[in-house]
C-alpha cells in the first residue's frame, strides 16, 4: 500500500483539505533563487557509457577475496560464506518481499523467519528470539528499552562495561538520550585488566540492566555466570552481547543466566559490504516475550490441521500508538535474517564448531609467533577466541601502511577508542586466514620492528 501512487481526484482533495491549490504552492515557504538550483553535473550517459565507468570505478577497487589479505576484524569478520547463500537471497520470493502483515500469501517468508528464530534461541541457549534488528548495536540499545519497560520506567540506570565494542557504547548512550536514563561505567580510561565482576560495584538499586561482552572487544573470554548471579542479587537484569561464532565453541550466555543476549549476526554467512547492512540478533526469556521489540513469528495450524506460520507478540503499540511503544524499530533487516538461517542451516553443529575451531587455533598460532617479535607482544593474558590485542610500540597507522604495501589489511587502532592502549592493534584470524599468510604477517611487522 505505501507504494501505489495516489490518484489525481486524491491528490486534489488532500490539498483541498491543508488549504492548498496546487503541488507547487507548497513550495512557496522555499525561496524561488533556491528551488531549482544549477547543478555541475556532467552531461548523461548512455546505458553502455555508464557500465563501462561504473565497472571501472568497481574494478579500481581492492577487495579481501582476490586482492588482499585481512587481519581486521573489531565487530565485522571476513568468514566463506557459501555460495547457496546468495542464491537464496536472489530468489524474487524473499528478495523483494517486505513485511508478511498476510500470512495467507507469506507462508515461505514466514517460515523462513521462524527458523532463523529457532536456530538463534538454540545458539545462544535462550527461550525467544525475535526477527530481527538493524544490526549489533541496535540490538544492544532495545536490550536497553527492553529493560526500562520492564522495571515500568522506574529503574533508570544503565552499566555498561568498558570493553563493550565501542560503536555500541555510542549507539546506546544516543539511544538513552531524552529518557533520563543514566549510562554508566563505560569509561575508556578505566582499568582494562580488571576483573569484569567489578562491575557488580557500579550496580544499586537503581540499576535496570548491565551490559558485557563476550568475548568482549579484546577478544578475551569470561565466564559471567557469577557476575549474573550478583547483579540478579540485586534485582536487575544482564545483557550478553555474543560473537556468534564463539557460541559454536564456548559456554552459551544462556547457560550462565543471561536474560537478553544480543548481537550482530554478519559472521553468520553474510559478507563484510562495506560495513553493512548485516542484522541484530535478540534473544531473550519467554517472561520478557512481551516486553521485545521487533517481530516474532509463531508456528500453529490451520483450519484444515495444517501447519502454518503466521506473525505473532508483535505490539501494535510499535506502529500506531508510539507514545506506548516499548520500541519504535519497525525494519526488521529479514533478508539478511534469511542469510544467517541458510548459512546456519548449510553449516549445521558440526560445521559451525568447525568454523570456530579453526577461528580459534589459528588465531593462536598467530598470537604466539606474533608475540615472539623483539619489541611486540600481548597486552592481555586472559584466554581469547580469534581476536587478541598486540602491542606494536609504535604509531598503529604507520604499521598499517607498511602492511598494505605488502597487500595486509592490519588490524584495528585500539588507541583511537583506549588512550592507555596507544600503539596496539586488534588482530582478528579467522578460518580464511591460511598459515602462509599469518607467517607473511610475522614477517613484515618483524621488518616493521626492526625499523
Amino acid at each position: 500500500m505505501t507504494y501505489i501512487p495516489i490518484s489525481p481526484k486524491e491528490r486534489d482533495a488532500m490539498l483541498e483539505t491543508i488549504g492548498v491549490k496546487s503541488l507547487d504552492d507548497l513550495f512557496d515557504v522555499i525561496p524561488a533563487k533556491h528551488r531549482f538550483p544549477k547543478l555541475d553535473l556532467p552531461a548523461a550517459l548512455t546505458e553502455m557509457e555508464a557500465l563501462d565507468e561504473l565497472s571501472g570505478l568497481a574494478n579500481a577497487n581492492e577487495n579481501v577475496r582476490t586482492d588482499l589479505v585481512s587481519f581486521l576484524g573489531a565487530g565485522m569478520y571476513n568468514h566463506y560464506i557459501p555460495s547457496a547463500v546468495d542464491h537464496m537471497l536472489r530468489r524474487g520470493e524473499f528478495y523483494t518481499a517486505y513485511t508478511p502483515y498476510q500470512p495467507e500469501i507469506s507462508q515461505g517468508t514466514l517460515q523462513a523467519i521462524f527458523e532463523y528464530q529457532s536456530l538463534m534461541s538454540v545458539l545462544t541457549g535462550m527461550d525467544v528470539s525475535n526477527a530481527s534488528h538493524y544490526d549489533g548495536a541496535t540490538a544492544a540499545a532495545e536490550a536497553v528499552n527492553l529493560a526500562f519497560a520492564q522495571f515500568r520506567g522506574k529503574r533508570k540506570k544503565v552499566v555498561v562495561s568498558p570493553t563493550l565494542h565501542p560503536q555500541y557504547r555510542a549507539v546506546v548512550r544516543t539511544y538513552m538520550q531524552g529518557i533520563g536514563v543514566e549510562v554508566t561505567g563505560d569509561d575508556p580510561n578505566a582499568d582494562l585488566e580488571s576483573s569484569p565482576n567489578d562491575l557488580i560495584n557500579l550496580v544499586d538499586d537503581n540499576t535496570c540492566l548491565v551490559i558485557v561482552q563476550y568475548p568482549d572487544f579484546f577478544g578475551r573470554v569470561y565466564d559471567y555466570t557469577k557476575l549474573i548471579d550478583e547483579v540478579h542479587a540485586k534485582g536487575a537484569l544482564v545483557c550478553v552481547v555474543a560473537n556468534p561464532t564463539a557460541l559454536a565453541m564456548f559456554k552459551t550466555p544462556g547457560s550462565m543466566g543471561a536474560d537478553i543476549v544480543v548481537g550482530d549476526g554478519q559472521p553468520l554467512g553474510i559478507p563484510m559490504w562495506y560495513g553493512g547492512p548485516s542484522v541484530g540478533f535478540f534473544t531473550t526469556r519467554k517472561n520478557m516475550v512481551h516486553k521485545m521489540a521487533g517481530r516474532l513469528v509463531g508456528e500453529t495450524v490451520d483450519n484444515k490441521g495444517q501447519r502454518a506460520y503466521v506473525l505473532t507478540l508483535t505490539a501494535r503499540e510499535q506502529h500506531i500508538k508510539r507514545e506506548r511503544a516499548t520500541s519504535n524499530i519497525c525494519t526488521n533487516q529479514g533478508l539478511i535474517a534469511l542469510g544467517t538461517a541458510v548459512y546456519l542451516s548449510l553449516l549445521g553443529k558440526k560445521g559451525l564448531q568447525q568454523v570456530a575451531n579453526l577461528c580459534y587455533q589459528k588465531a593462536h598460532y598467530a598470537a604466539q609467533e606474533l608475540s615472539k617479535i623483539d619489541g611486540m607482544g600481548l597486552c592481555f593474558t586472559e584466554p581469547f577466541f580469534h581476536e587478541f590485542a598486540l602491542c606494536v610500540n609504535r604509531p598503529v597507522d604507520e604499521v598499517n601502511a607498511h602492511l598494505l604495501e605488502h597487500g595486509i589489511i592490519g588490524g584495528y587502532d585500539l588507541g583511537q577508542d583506549y588512550p592507555s592502549l596507544k600503539d596496539h592493534m586488534l588482530i582478528a584470524v579467522t578460518e580464511m586466514n591460511t598459515k602462509e599468510e599469518i607467517d607473511t604477517l610475522v614477517e613484515v611487522l618483524s621488518e616493521v620492528s626492526h625499523d
